[in-house]
């Protein structure tokens, strides 16, 4: 096998070539190595490498008949831990951390056969929707270098859209796969809370709006990568059934009826949404229309900007738990100097929410969550863009040190509505390009980016569809028939394909 060929695999067909005796896997991990040499000087996609220790593990295969033995993989650099590699959340102050075990996420990883590369970049504490930690530097846009590959799953992203390997783990906690999934041209598959491993340790990660899974090129291998991580796991705070079938299998029935399918293309908190995002939203409206379903533009019941306001006020809490955490396990105070800017401000504002504040604040989402239900009786899907733009430039979304220095000094002397209030401002420049994913992280839906458009600019933009809890299935499949229409994206016009698409 060449490289050439290499790029165009996705991790089934790699699969099928090493049970056929077509390839080995020390072969693969030596292509994805070569393609990581290529690209990481330009995109800085790796915190962390295996090299050595996976050539060596590639060379014998311990389970030949797990589904996906010896292909290669990456794994995101924060909650997916790997026995004895570094797992530092992107912060310089977890740089000499190093992991005691496999995360229940990674053993279902190890158990299908998986090759582990190394670690992706990603923001420090998974904090942003770009990719620019200040320990690691920012990760880059394979589409185009100048820009970002979004976050916080960006290093993953980056490493799947420049051709390192097909997939790779990565998270969602308010649009952390759909982000750079939709400005990279990738599928992302956020599952419904609860579907996938967690832990140990902990039974929730940010009280269940984060969730663990992959990000991938082609449909038919996040629906293998489904059939593998469901679980019901007893030491999770939440569960869901388990889908009794094959997602694979099912990915490839037709509907048995017409779908009926909202849509809207207004911003949820009120902010601009580009025309390219409205266009993508409409094609797919029109393909929708044309396959003889019923569509309708219809705004959903939620109050979206206090909804987002209560998503800041977790993440202050979050943040705040997380720093008293870190001050015990180093044994000292952590200092605004420790930590990057949203981290400080976040664990700051967290110091006077109240408990019965954060309580409401959840009950909030329990609300939007039976809205959405209720909703979701009615229609089948609900589309929007995934994200309302193409990505942003690398260096634009970070605060200048005269904003940073600002905001130290003055979130310690006002009260808590004005510290709340100063959170929102520091992250509405980014949530001005994403504020459409929080809603399903909230309410625990399922919920896809689609790559179906290309912009002016020549970077791609994805729309993204929702559907009532449990319902990956049906995702799936409206995913595996827009994968064979004519406006699905994916890699062409992609220059690290080197003209293969």
């Amino acid at each position: 096998m060449n490289q050439h060929t290499y790029l165009t695999l996705d991790a089934t067909e790699m699969a099928e070539l090493i049970k056929g005796k077509q390839v080995t896997p020390k072969e693969l991990v030596e292509m994805a190595f070569a393609q990581l040499d290529k690209v990481n000087p330009t995109l800085n996609i790796l915190t962390s490498s295996r090299k050595e220790k996976v050539l060596k593990e590639a060379e014998s295969m311990v389970n030949e008949d797990a589904p996906f033995a010896g292909v290669p993989i990456l794994l995101k650099n924060i909650s997916q831990s790997l026995e004895g590699e570094p797992l530092t959340s992107g912060s310089k102050l977890l740089q000499s951390s190093i992991s005691k075990h496999d995360s229940y996420f990674v053993k279902k990883f190890r158990e299908a056969g998986f090759n582990f590369l190394g670690h992706t970049n990603t923001p420090e504490f998974g904090l942003k929707n770009i990719t620019e930690p200040e320990f690691y530097g920012p990760t880059r846009n394979p589409w185009n270098p100048e820009y970002s590959p979004g976050g916080s799953s960006g290093g993953s992203a980056a490493a799947i859209a420049a051709g390192v390997v097909p997939l790779a783990g990565a998270s969602d906690g308010g649009g952390s796969i759909r982000i750079p999934a939709s400005f990279t041209g990738l599928f992302g598959l956020k599952p419904t809370r609860g579907r996938t491993p967690i832990g140990p340790g902990y039974g929730r990660s940010w009280q269940g709006a984060s969730i663990n899974f992959v990000l991938s090129r082609s449909v038919r291998d996040s629906a293998a990568m489904l059939d593998i991580l469901q679980v019901v796991q007893p030491e999770a705070a939440y569960q869901t059934p388990l889908f009794p079938g094959s997602y694979v299998e099912q990915m490839k029935a037709a509907f048995d009826k017409p779908l009926r399918i909202a849509f809207t293309t207004n911003s949820p908190v009120g902010t601009p949404v580009s025309e390219d995002a409205k266009e993508a939203v409409m094609k797919t409206v029109k393909w929708l229309e044309q396959q003889g379903h019923h569509v309708e533009e219809k705004d959903n019941p939620v109050d979206g900007l206090q909804l987002m306001k209560d998503y800041y006020l977790m993440n202050s809490g979050e943040m705040h738990s997380t720093i008293r955490s870190l001050e015990k396990a180093i044994g000292q105070n952590i200092t605004a100097n420790d930590v990057e800017i949203e981290s400080w401000v976040l664990s700051e504002a967290g110091k006077t929410v109240s408990a019965a504040e954060y309580s409401e604040s959840l009950a909030s989402w329990d609300v939007a969550a039976e809205q959405m239900a209720n909703f979701h009786r009615m229609f089948d899907f609900y589309i929007m863009p995934a994200t309302a733009e193409t990505a942003p430039k690398v260096g634009e979304l970070p605060l200048s040190a005269e904003e940073q220095a600002e905001l130290i000094e003055r979130i310690g002397k006002v009260n808590k509505e004005q510290q709340q209030q100063m959170v929102y401002d520091m992250f509405l420049p980014s949530l001005t390009y994403t504020p459409f994913t929080q809603l399903a992280n909230l309410t625990g839906q399922p919920a896809i980016s689609l790559p179906v458009h290309l912009a002016d600019n020549g970077l791609p933009l994805g729309v993204q569809v929702m559907a009532q809890k449990g319902e990956e299935h049906r995702l799936l499949q409206l995913s595996a028939q827009l994968e064979q229409s004519d406006f699905w994206i994916g890699m062409k016009g992609n220059p690290y394909f080197n003209g293969v698409y």
